[in-house]
């Protein structure tokens, strides 16, 4: 283990759950004054989740927010945004924390729901969506082992912003989207050269629940079991294809067939295109 993890406090939390066993891992260091670029990456791959958050303090209550995969620095991580508002709620107190992430300012608000548990509400930078290239598409469908005929025609193909870029693709079938199973050198070697953070594999239950798998190879993760910059996304997809009334929110079950189950709501207004993302943080030890 390298010198600086043993000398800087990491904190060890799951966003999007209140089971330690569920949710997304992140590592956060709420006081990262002094360490260099290659001291935050080494944490993050001491750390070994699929993001570390380091934290430096601006002003009260106002942050500036890096992410770090064990691999690469991330622009904006919505889990680990969670678990770190989260650990500065438990520290500070709830109420309002501005983040300033380098994909922009994150505003996150922080409160106690009814049992007692934290939660963290972000609101995203502006979203955004555009289409994919078809030869782009099939690269991507190979790499999944799926084929055009097992996405769902009403929930088009997209690349949907909201922080990072994210491939959107819809199947059909509930079944099909648990028995992934992808070529992980393919797809992130694609996922890389389009400078996409994950894809967003979606099912629709319904138009309040939908069930997610994040693919996140670029990041040296096989599949995020909790993502909340997706999430954010994700409603923005819905937003700007009409296929949602806003305002208007939904779930996103994610991680459930990862073992790792995480719950994200989405909260989409209609006067502007930043997305609130909901979710509950706990300690890990």
């Amino acid at each position: 283990m390298s010198n600086e993890t043993t000398q800087t406090e990491i904190q060890r939390l799951v966003g999007f759950s209140s089971d330690p066993n569920g949710g997304n891992p992140a590592g956060v260091v709420l006081d990262a004054v002094g360490l260099s670029d290659a001291e935050m990456l080494r944490i993050a791959a001491d750390v070994g989740y699929s993001e570390t958050a380091f934290v430096f303090p601006r002003g009260e209550r106002e942050h500036d927010i890096r992410f770090f995969s064990p691999k690469a620095e991330v622009s904006f991580c919505g889990h680990a945004t969670i678990a770190t508002a989260v650990a500065l709620a438990e520290r500070d107190g709830t109420g309002r924390i501005d983040l300033h992430t380098r994909a922009g300012l994150i505003t996150v608000d922080t409160q106690v729901d009814d049992s007692g548990r934290p939660t963290a509400t972000l609101t995203s930078v502006p979203t955004s969506v555009r289409d994919v290239e078809p030869a782009i598409l099939d690269e991507a469908l190979a790499a999944l082992g799926w084929s055009s005929d097992d996405l769902d025609p009403e929930l088009p193909p997209r690349i949907a912003f909201g922080g990072n870029d994210h491939l959107v693709l819809a199947v059909s079938t509930r079944e099909k989207l648990a028995a992934l199973s992808y070529d992980f050198d393919r797809l992130g070697k694609l996922m890389a050269d389009q400078d996409w953070t994950t894809l967003q594999l979606v099912w629709r239950e319904s138009p309040e629940l939908f069930h997610a798998r994040d693919p996140f190879p670029p990041g040296g993760v096989v599949e995020d079991a909790a993502t909340g910059a997706a999430a954010a996304a994700f409603g923005g997809y819905l937003k700007h294809l009409g296929l949602i009334a806003p305002p208007t929110a939904f779930r996103i079950h994610q991680g459930f067939d990862m073992g790792r189950p995480s719950i994200l709501d989405v909260e989409v207004a209609a006067d502007h295109d930043r997305i609130r993302v909901t979710g509950t943080a706990t300690r890990i030890r």
